[in-house]
């Protein structure tokens, strides 16, 4: 387990690793010796940290392989773990205190989104953390009082209508909604849009199955003389009959061990409410028996 190599892998910025390839490589760093830096996580460990499938997790450590963080030294086989070397160039830096904040600040002042960024929107600053249930409370009633004075707190969505002279024709903010019914000056019309040119004549047939329908055989519509879709050729009929037959021998062998347990439970029954008939048939296997061994007594006498 190495620690130092642990927190150099949890500090990678996000513009580096993803938060999967971040996860897997944590893994690979906590099973990494110090001095050499070979690890030998296994597949199952990384997954479990991961939480992500066999092919995924197998991904992961490729694109960790492909940008340098690790690389392999032993491939893994049936019964033994790949090796792994971490960080081969060189082990990072743990950043200071000073770099994160600088990271922090240039993640922050940029758009979620650059292909959808607007220049010129300054952003509100978020409001004061809560730190109790009354005071998230308390910012509820305020927005509620706000909003019924008409001041404060600006409807979301799009502007009703135009707006009026003394108020700039674009409110501040950005929309987060459509209007609720025309503007004021709208001909008040439903604009329609030209037909689409490639529209096909009728709609497409679903797939056999989608509706539960029977699938069939997609080449004939009658069952033909030996087709596999028609289940006619002669080894799909064979391995119909010995599933058949290999279906039957289990019902007999299930049915027969069904009647064993309920003769078996039936003669427990009797012993349990009739033990004096059971002493007595006992008695009488036990007399057959020994007559049986001795034999009948004018075998050994001799004939005249």
């Amino acid at each position: 387990m190495s620690i130092h190599l642990m927190l150099v892998a949890a500090y990678l910025p996000d513009d580096v690793v993803t938060q999967s390839q971040k996860l897997a490589l944590m893994k690979i760093c906590d099973s990494a010796d110090d001095e050499t830096r070979l690890s030998k996580p296994g597949m199952k460990r990384v997954r479990a940290w991961v939480g992500v499938g066999e092919k995924r997790c197998t991904t992961i450590v490729t694109d960790l392989v492909a940008k340098g963080l690790i690389e392999r030294v032993e491939v893994g086989m049936l019964g033994r773990r790949a090796v792994y070397r971490v960080f081969p160039l060189g082990v990072p830096a743990i950043p200071s205190t000073d770099d994160l904040d600088a990271r922090f600040q240039a993640a922050d002042a940029a758009p979620k989104n650059p292909r959808l960024a607007r220049p010129g929107v300054a952003r509100a600053a978020p409001s004061k953390p809560a730190m109790t249930h009354e005071d998230i409370d308390a910012r509820a009633d305020l927005d509620a009082t706000s909003l019924a004075a008409g001041e404060g707190v600006k409807e979301a969505g799009f502007p009703r209508g135009n707006p009026d002279d003394d108020q700039p024709r674009v409110p501040p903010g950005e929309p987060q909604g459509f209007p609720q019914g025309n503007p004021k000056g709208s001909p008040g019309g439903t604009p329609s849009f030209p037909s689409s040119t490639g529209v096909l004549p009728f709609p497409p047939t679903p797939a056999a199955g989608a509706a539960g329908e029977p699938r069939g055989c997609p080449k004939h519509s009658t069952p033909a003389a030996s087709c596999r879709g028609c289940k006619t050729n002669p080894r799909s009929a064979r391995a119909a009959r010995d599933r058949d037959r290999a279906e039957a021998e289990r019902q007999s062998q299930r049915e027969f061990m069904d009647n064993w347990h309920a003769d078996q439970a039936r003669a427990r029954q009797v012993a349990q409410d009739r033990p004096q008939d059971v002493e007595a048939a006992r008695l009488l296997a036990r007399q057959a028996h020994r007559a049986a061994r001795e034999g009948p007594g004018d075998a050994r006498s001799p004939k005249k």
